[in-house]
């Protein structure tokens, strides 16, 4: 009988996805906000608005009422106006101005992570945005940190674990990137894990950062780059071979030098074939993607072949406010588009954890202490439920 419950597969339910040790690598910390932080600090700010950027006028909110609100940040992320996604930015970067704020956003995000089943995460964001309160890089990178571990410390309290990373993130269209990457180098062994860049791929090349990717390799840190989202193969291609990337933020691009015939063979260009071969980790996001136009569907988002040709790919969220995701929605949809099952889902959070920016023994310690675990007794439950609905009988009957 065990034989037969194995062919079928374990498809996970709603409830196990969402209480499966789960893994995140790619998520922003101004893009995770929730709806009702948005409304609370903006008005604590200026009321039914927020400080604008610089000492501008402050901007109002679209709307005040935090369902509203969410449904409103969803519609403008879905848009296709490159203008009305950017605005959504706007609205929660605006209200993370003071270290209060910025405290609160962070342990709302960890708490939040953890109450999703996420047992480690590195969250991202530019401490350069967050300076229009007159706060100071370090002070910025304090309070989030601050922030963190407050968010991990209630979750403990309600059960739960989680260890959350900070990423420091420098804008690819400005010129602190040097800056950002020495302190991100400061702050290493205090809650920050590495470093990234992020904006606009178009006209706006890994290149230019050179210096801090540089200045971070002698410091033998670690840093990702936001490449292959929008912008196609050169973007990897630089972020790899210029600036010597450990990860690939998104990466999905990379899609476009593996050439899939009729008769279903697959043949990888040399940079796919790289790519794979050194084990690269790709920072997927099905969601986001479908709502940037990197993908159509997820049925035929890329994650689907990456995974069945043994890339390092991993599942991410990238803004779950704009997206109106979760860790959990994502994989709900993948189990949807792709029939993935448990044993899926723990391939993708062991990739994620072998590609974490903490020390060897630490990610080893997740793998087998929490993740595996965590994976066994799913599959032990789902067996168990299997075997009493095949049988006929239930566990009480039994």
């Amino acid at each position: 009988m065990t034989s037969q419950i194995d062919r079928m597969g374990n498809t996970p339910s709603a409830d196990q996805i969402r209480r499966a040790p789960k893994v995140l690598l790619h998520d922003h910390l101004d893009g995770g906000l929730r709806p009702g932080t948005v409304v609370d600090l903006a008005r604590e700010t200026v009321p039914h608005g927020h400080g604008g950027a610089g000492g501008a006028p402050a901007v109002q909110l679209p709307e005040t009422d935090p369902d509203k609100l969410g449904v409103w940040f969803r519609e403008a992320a879905d848009s296709g106006s490159l203008e009305r996604y950017l605005e959504t930015f706007s609205h929660t970067v605006g209200v993370m101005q003071t270290r209060d704020a910025l405290v609160r956003v962070a342990a709302e995000c960890a708490e939040d992570l953890a109450a999703d089943g996420v047992v480690y995460a590195e969250v991202r964001y530019a401490p350069e945005q967050h300076l229009n309160g007159g706060l100071s890089l370090e002070e910025v990178v304090e309070a989030v940190n601050e922030g963190f571990r407050e968010g991990e410390r209630l979750a403990r309290a309600n059960g739960r674990r989680i260890r959350v990373g900070a990423l420091l993130t420098a804008m690819r269209h400005a010129a602190r990137s040097l800056e950002i990457a020495e302190l991100a180098n400061r702050y290493r062994d205090l809650g920050v894990v590495g470093f990234d860049i992020a904006g606009a791929e178009a006209g706006y090349p890994p290149t230019r950062h050179l210096d801090a990717f540089e200045y971070l390799k002698r410091e033998n840190n670690h840093f990702t780059i936001h490449a292959g989202e929008a912008f196609g193969l050169p973007s990897i291609w630089q972020a790899l071979q210029w600036c010597g990337a450990d990860r690939l933020g998104h990466g999905v691009r990379i899609i476009d030098d593996i050439q899939v015939h009729e008769d279903g063979t697959v043949k990888l260009g040399r940079l796919a074939s790289y790519v794979r071969d050194k084990r690269i980790p790709l920072e997927l996001c099905p969601s986001s993607n479908l709502q940037t136009g990197a993908a159509a569907s997820y049925a035929e988002h890329p994650i689907g072949l990456l995974r069945r040709l043994h890339f390092r790919a991993t599942v991410n969220t990238d803004n779950r406010l704009m997206s109106g995701t979760s860790m959990s929605r994502e994989f709900e949809h993948l189990v949807e588009a792709f029939g993935y099952t448990l044993d899926d889902m723990q391939w993708f959070s062991v990739n994620a954890m072998k590609s974490a920016f903490i020390p060897f023994d630490e990610r080893l310690a997740m793998i087998n202490d929490v993740i595996k675990p965590g994976y066994a007794e799913l599959k032990s439950e789902w067996l168990f439920q299997q075997t009493a609905s095949t049988s006929g009988s239930t566990p009480e009957e039994g």
